[in-house]
């Protein structure tokens, strides 16, 4: 998957959630702007903080080489 469809997957999946972005902040321990960064494939978001929101929207981040 390459960025934008990360971020088009996050998207679709805290709406399935109906959850706003400031709330996903807030259960994730992350900013708002951070979230924002994620669902617009801008900024430098790590690995690590990826997977803390995907594992509050009940998902998993796997890499592979």
């Amino acid at each position: 998957m390459n960025n934008l469809e990360i971020a088009e997957y996050l998207i679709a999946r805290r709406k399935t959630l109906a959850v706003s972005q400031y709330r996903l902040a807030e259960l994730s321990g992350v900013s708002v702007h951070t979230i924002s960064n994620l669902e617009t494939a801008t900024g430098n978001v790590t690995l690590a903080t990826l997977q803390k929101v995907c594992a509050t929207m009940g998902l998993s981040v796997s890499v592979g080489v």
